[in-house]
């Protein structure tokens, strides 16, 4: 298998002169200048459908040329579901380096692992595609970082997958609440999710099976053997290649807390929890608590993986108190209530997922492609620009940092780098496959 970096040193050789022969055309003739722009969607197995499901929505404005994934099962299934959605067939690769190597994408989409999520969208900027990049938008901090550096030095569109900032009564709630009408000042963000999830059990070392690229499905990750409970799913709650449920789920309601307060990297963050109801493979927590203290404001999310119960009777959600009232709200619409506890308004919201992890249609995520596209071709300011998501991405990041070393991070506001604690800074990065690391 040829190492990243050797593949990509070749592709941007291409992608130069791609670059000299296309600047001889008109800006008309250009693919995705006056035409839809060409989509690669990268890593079929869940969110995928939602991204297709998107894309279809704004088939005015998109098509999908390529569809990539390290196993064929899965791939050759989205592929059917794909022609069937858009009207025609793309291309399938199993190697998604041979899509960005191609002149026909003008952008891609990253539904893979987390450990791909930075990796794959720098490769991405360095071959001259926009990206739309799902939650978390990276592994580590230390990645988070490097794609910010790299969208900058590359100068394309980067949107990260929290849909919620394109939802329209959410983008109505937060300015309603920002120019104080609606509750007063406000101080605190608490967040919160629930699930039922089952045991992912002992794994065994299996032989890899043979529609599976297990070299390329590790890709920057230091190599170990295949064990049948990782893919395609469990890996979310391995620390090789997951983030747990704090960046699987936790961006999306922390991330509508920050946008709300107007923060961006707290003072302290602090975290517990475990995992107290099963024992397997499973390495982060299912039950945890983490908060963020900026002094004047805090923001707190609680998680339930393993147990049903809701709170406010949401699987999922957000309360922000202030010094008028409180509001209650998740992807349905939201809920206002007065100091007393009376409530004062119901607003309802569009179509949404049925499903907690949100893999299925949404108008939001419809919406935050439509404006991805746009930005793309027109320019229209993206809602979750990679500088944006990362913070909140990072601080989480930082909670599973204060679980593993078991007490209080002091953060350096001005970028979120963890003061006065070497060992808590070891987290802050991680160890590469040879030849594999990320690099811009």
């Amino acid at each position: 298998m040829i190492s990243r970096r050797t593949f990509l040193d070749g592709l941007a050789a291409t992608a130069a002169t791609a670059a000299v022969a296309t600047s001889a055309k008109s800006y008309a003739q250009i693919v995705g200048a006056n035409d839809r722009l060409n989509f690669a969607v990268i890593g079929l197995n869940s969110r995928a459908y939602a991204h297709l499901a998107s894309l279809k929505a704004n088939i005015k404005n998109a098509r999908i040329s390529h569809v990539c994934d390290v196993d064929k099962v899965i791939l050759n299934r989205f592929a059917g579901r794909a022609t069937t959605a858009m009207g025609e067939a793309p291309k399938s690769e199993q190697d998604f380096r041979n899509a960005l190597a191609s002149r026909d994408v003008d952008a891609i989409t990253i539904a893979t692992p987390d450990h791909w999520h930075t990796p794959m969208a720098i490769d991405g900027l360095r071959a001259g595609k926009h990206v739309y990049v799902e939650k978390p938008c990276s592994h580590n901090p230390a990645e988070g970082a490097l794609l910010v550096e790299a969208q900058k030095k590359y100068g394309k569109k980067v949107q990260m997958g929290t849909q919620r900032r394109s939802s329209p009564h959410y983008i109505d709630m937060v300015k309603k609440i920002q120019d104080g009408s609606l509750i007063g000042e406000a101080y605190h963000g608490k967040a919160w999710y629930s699930n039922s999830r089952k045991s992912m059990g002992i794994g065994k070392v299996i032989p890899v099976p043979a529609t599976l690229d297990w070299d390329l499905w590790q890709g920057p990750v230091p190599r170990s053997e295949y064990k049948d409970n990782i893919h395609p799913y469990n890996w979310h709650w391995l620390r090789r290649y997951g983030t747990g449920e704090a960046l699987n789920n936790g961006t999306h309601e922390v991330d509508v807390c920050r946008w709300i307060l107007g923060v961006e990297y707290p003072k302290r963050i602090t975290a517990a929890g475990g995992r107290y109801n099963y024992k397997d493979d499973w390495q982060f927590y299912d039950t945890f608590n983490t908060s963020f203290d900026y002094g004047d404001k805090l923001i707190s999310w609680d998680c339930n993986s393993c147990s049903g119960i809701r709170q406010y009777g949401r699987d999922r959600g957000v309360v922000i108190e202030g010094t008028k009232g409180s509001i209650v709200v998740d992807e349905g619409g939201y809920v206002t209530f007065d100091l007393h506890g009376r409530q004062t308004a119901d607003v309802r919201g569009g179509k949404v997922s049925d499903s907690t992890d949100l893999t299925g249609a949404d108008n939001m995520t419809d919406l935050h492609f439509a404006n991805f596209i746009a930005g793309v071709q027109h320019g229209e300011k993206l809602n979750q620009p990679i500088a944006s998501g990362n913070v909140s991405v990072t601080i989480l990041q930082l909670s599973n940092v204060a679980w593993f070393v078991e007490r209080e991070l002091k953060l350096d506001t001005a970028n979120g780098h963890i003061l006065n604690d070497a060992e808590a800074m070891k987290y802050w990065g991680r160890t590469y496959e040879k030849g594999w690391a990320p690099h811009i």
